[in-house]
């Protein structure tokens, strides 16, 4: 079952404060955990980002956000319909505006997006699903949509493109299993993500 979402810190009790505020704590039941570490992000895009609801204030809410010490970012993103903000630490995720497709919440984390490769998608979709109990409920060109329940509030989105991994995944999934022992694993794709009881 997915639990949480393991980001790595410099700094861990900004970072809690930050993505406490940042999401009101509206995360649809899944837990941040902050892992201190002393190397910073240096890759530019992480493989994992989060998403969340600008709501119909999705400008004021931008603004808050930037308040709380995110900073614009341009991961190369282009001309897009949402916002690109990094947290404290740069680690990237987006703002979407109304009417973004598969959002069903005006407000906090609503969407875990893995890079994942056209080739990769079925095969992480599947070992997701197997380790999450989370269901595809939507496949498109643009990647799958997967959700615990066709009314939870949190998606994981798998779709391309999929970044460089040229470090340690800073932000990585956590998933409970009884009946695996504890520890940092690998998907099919070589993302980190982590096993706890």
């Amino acid at each position: 079952m997915l639990t949480g979402i393991v980001i790595d810190a410099l700094d861990v009790t900004r970072m809690e404060r930050f993505w406490r505020e940042a999401t009101g704590g509206r995360t649809d039941g899944l837990r941040f955990r902050f892992a201190a570490t002393s190397e910073p992000k240096t890759a530019l895009k992480n493989r994992l980002h989060l998403d969340l609801a600008g709501g119909p204030a999705w400008e004021s809410e931008v603004e808050r956000l930037l308040a709380l010490g995110a900073t614009r970012t341009d991961i190369g993103q282009g001309d897009v319909p949402w916002d690109v903000l990094a947290d404290p630490e740069g680690n990237e995720f987006c703002v979407l505006r109304p009417g973004h497709p598969g959002v069903l919440a005006d407000s906090g984390l609503v969407a875990l997006c893995l890079d994942t490769t056209e080739e990769d998608r079925h095969a992480q979709s599947d070992f997701w699903q197997s380790h999450t109990a989370w269901h595809a409920l939507e496949s498109h060109e643009w990647g799958v949509r997967l959700r615990r329940t066709p009314t939870s509030t949190v998606s994981m989105v798998m779709g391309p493109p999929s970044a460089a991994k040229p470090e340690r995944n800073r932000v990585r999934l956590e998933v409970t299993l009884s009946d695996r022992r504890p520890g940092e694993f690998l998907d099919t794709a070589g993302n980190e993500f982590h096993i706890a009881h």
